[in-house]
């Protein structure tokens, strides 16, 4: 019976465990992107784990939605990792780099007044999508998104070209590989949802022409990194941020068989509804498992409990813990001895710099202090 200790190839890394950081945005880079030296400390008090996915990291300066979040699209952001993926490699872990373009969940006040880019400029939705900002009394809140406009071909090649830009960029910063974020609503997810994408060209109308743009995105970044070393995270049942295809069973199945067919590391599960109490994640793996032959990533809403009895079932690889990992730097550890988890603070998850971020105490710190 496969439990969370029980080593495990991804692609073609060895991790030690079964237990993955999910990717989190914290908000705590500058206002141009660049990682700050508290990062590389938070992360590396971390690196436990089989494997660690990065916060949502910008390919470009187009993909804006929440303030504060670092990119990899200039020399200072890369220089700036560079420190970060040195310190989780010196504790002994490894680290992929999730790239991520928010697309219409944006807003032009954080893009020097820029419209946000969308497959079809689709705004009737506005109330349901969630770009953040840190506000000068330093709360960080939810901002009045911005009506995007539909994205020109060029923009649309552009932005596949960024993509893999960002994904070399991600190499030369020291990162083992790259994770593709088509969940939660954000661009490659509008490209998939009929709903959003009403284009009448080869980016839009069939199936194959919906998944298109996240397929050519894979291959981008495959120039500069090696299939077996790029991720996917989908989330096909999300309500989060209203993409909602009409046929995620068959957008989702088809976009398997294409990571499937390119050779991609792995594909990691979100259920972003399991965030709010009602989890989809048996239904995900049910048009993922059949159509994709390599590693299954779970994630989202779920207890130590549910994941140990996940992977027991061979139905996935290994699980992803997001929020537990906030205040449980050693969950790896905790996990392994049974013993009880810190209780994750609301508050402090978003641009609070050192507050509630790299000061939570390990369980061994804790029984000696």
């Amino acid at each position: 019976m496969t439990s969370y200790f029980d080593p495990v190839t991804i692609g073609d890394l060895d991790l030690p465990n079964r237990i993955i950081m999910a990717p989190l945005t914290r908000a705590r880079a500058t206002r141009d992107g660049v990682p700050v030296r508290i990062m590389a400390d938070y992360y590396r008090q971390r690196a436990g784990t089989g494997l660690i996915i990065s916060e949502a990291t910008y390919p470009n300066d187009q993909g804006i939605g929440f303030e504060l979040v670092p990119g990899l699209y200039n020399d200072a952001q890369v220089e700036a990792w560079k420190p970060v993926t040195d310190a989780v490699h010196a504790a002994g872990g490894r680290m992929f780099c999730q790239l991520g373009h928010c697309g219409r969940v944006a807003a032009s006040y954080l893009m020097n007044g820029r419209d946000p880019l969308s497959p079809s400029g689709l705004n009737d939705d506005l109330g349901q999508i969630e770009p953040h900002a840190k506000l000068e009394n330093g709360a960080y809140v939810k901002i009045a998104p911005t009506p995007s406009r539909a994205m020109t071909l060029s923009e649309i090649q552009q932005t596949v070209e960024d993509f893999g830009q960002a994904a070399a960029n991600a190499m030369r910063a020291g990162f083992d590989g790259v994770e593709i974020h088509a969940a939660n609503g954000y661009l490659p997810n509008q490209f998939l949802s009929d709903r959003l994408n009403t284009r009448d060209d080869r980016y839009g109308g069939s199936i194959e022409n919906r998944a298109r743009f996240v397929v050519e995105i894979f291959e981008a970044m495959n120039q500069h990194v090696p299939a077996n070393r790029i991720g996917i995270r989908v989330s096909p049942y999300g309500v989060y941020n209203n993409a909602r295809p009409s046929d995620p069973a068959e957008i989702f199945g088809y976009l398997a068989r294409q990571m499937d067919r390119l050779g991609a590391a792995y594909m990691h599960s979100a259920d972003t509804n399991g965030w709010f109490g009602l989890p989809d994640q048996a239904q995900i793996l049910n048009v993922l498992r059949p159509n994709f032959s390599g590693a299954i990533i779970a994630n989202g809403g779920l207890t130590v409990a549910d994941g140990a009895r996940l992977l027991s079932e061979g139905r996935v690889q290994a699980i992803a813990f997001g929020r537990a990992f906030i205040a449980n730097p050693d969950l790896v550890d905790r996990i392994a001895q049974g013993a009880p988890l810190a209780e994750t603070p609301q508050g402090g998850w978003y641009a609070q710099g050192e507050k509630d971020y790299a000061n939570f105490p390990t369980l061994t710190q804790m029984q000696t202090a």
